[in-house]
């Protein structure tokens, strides 16, 4: 029985009939409503119930709760495609996303809940897909993908390590940077083969001429020092590693993403957004270890956080609606290109990304440009569950201006 095949059989609800759906879907609707609540709540105009202080509340919000989530859509769609066994459909599907739900609930109650069980109920998703995941990835012996298994692993194991260092020190500093470090390496890897392979794809179609690099020595040479930078930048909370090392580190890792991209050849994607976004995310990937580099090496003069948000918001939110948008529209069948809605979200996360820096890098201007950042970001996500939405619910919806 082939994947479609498998999928094709399932007469329950459209939305469980293909990983990606309910976990796009919903993953977006609460990248939103977390910022439309952690803004005002950050600012002192309202109060959340909950055992978790305002920063450290965010920061699970988008990296143990939107981000699981998309990682969920995007290999539960995957793996079958990488494994040739049968995809998750129906009401194991159903049962799988019941978990993150239930994980956003608790979050929300914690205060009634208690830590302990907060934290089972929270981990038991991405526990529960890490295995799932693995099971498919050794019982086909897709020993390549072994290297994705391994960073969901580790942002597990961020995740635990968060509800530990909130319990014990009232905030989350490790398990933060951990979790970031995990998520980079996973756009990385993964972007490393979709953003050139996709480029590809759409240049000898419609814009013949220069091709991006094929993967080679020069792509692992750029992982080794993003690896190894992020390390010395995780560490930096525990054990203090010199401050010209890991800025050292982080700059020139930077440069190496910025020269693999070049080798993409980016500049001749902007004919199609649906292209040009993938480049946009990863250019923020590079511009987050930049910055982070110069915090290191000039703290007074540029706030850790210009690069923190450069990540997060940048290269996670712009990489995740990249795909996100990508796998939607070729998922139900419909022409792989960017109409004005896509672009409207493509546009607003990249303003909230750009607005997000700014603020941290204009400390001055945050009460101004902080709110404006988070209404791009609520703006984004809410357009794309109105476009995409529909196609993501039923099983033949009409486009929405995709």
């Amino acid at each position: 029985m082939s994947t479609m095949t498998r999928v094709r059989e399932w007469r329950g609800p459209a939305i469980l009939s293909f990983g990606f759906r309910p976990f796009f879907l919903f993953g977006a609707l609460h990248a939103a409503v977390a910022i439309l609540l952690w803004v005002p709540w950050f600012l002192g105009l309202i109060a959340i119930p909950g055992l978790l202080p305002p920063i450290a509340w965010h920061a699970h919000s988008l990296m143990f709760g939107y981000v699981p989530a998309v990682i969920a859509g995007f290999l539960l769609t995957a793996v079958p495609n990488w494994t040739g066994r049968l995809p998750v459909v129906g009401w194991p599907l159903g049962g799988l996303f019941s978990l993150w739900l239930a994980g956003r609930i608790a979050m929300m109650i914690s205060a009634r809940l208690g830590p302990s069980i907060t934290a089972l109920v929270d981990l038991s998703f991405l526990f529960v897909l890490t295995g799932l995941v693995a099971r498919e990835i050794v019982s086909a012996r897709n020993w390549r993908n072994l290297k994705v298994l391994l960073v969901v692993a580790v942002l597990l194991v961020a995740q635990g390590l968060f509800h530990w260092e909130v319990d014990r020190f009232g905030r989350a500093e490790v398990s933060d940077r951990l979790a970031i470090g995990a998520i980079l390496t996973l756009i990385t890897l993964v972007g490393g083969r979709i953003v050139p392979s996709f480029t590809s794809n759409w240049l000898k179609r419609v814009n013949p001429g220069l091709l991006p690099r094929p993967p080679g020595v020069f792509d692992g040479v750029v992982m080794t020092f993003s690896i190894a930078a992020l390390a010395v930048w995780i560490a930096q909370v525990p054990l203090a590693p010199p401050g010209w090392l890991c800025g050292g580190l982080l700059v020139l890792a930077g440069l190496l993403h910025m020269a693999r991209q070049a080798r993409w050849a980016p500049h001749r994607t902007l004919r199609e957004p649906l292209v040009a976004i993938l480049h946009a995310a990863y250019f923020f990937v590079g511009v987050g270890f930049l910055l982070a580099g110069m915090a290191e090496l000039s703290p007074v003069r540029i706030a850790s956080s210009a690069g923190i948000h450069a990540w997060t918001t940048g290269a996670i939110g712009t990489m995740t609606l990249a795909v996100m948008t990508r796998a939607s529209l070729g998922h139900s069948g419909r022409p792989l290109t960017a109409g004005p809605m896509t672009v409207i979200i493509y546009a607003a996360i990249v303003a909230a990304a750009i607005l997000r820096i700014a603020s941290a890098l204009a400390p001055e201007l945050t009460l101004l440009l902080l709110p404006a950042a988070a209404v791009a970001w609520i703006v984004a996500f809410l357009v794309f569950v109105a476009a995409y939405g529909p196609m993501l619910a039923k099983r033949h919806a009409v486009p929405a201006g995709q």
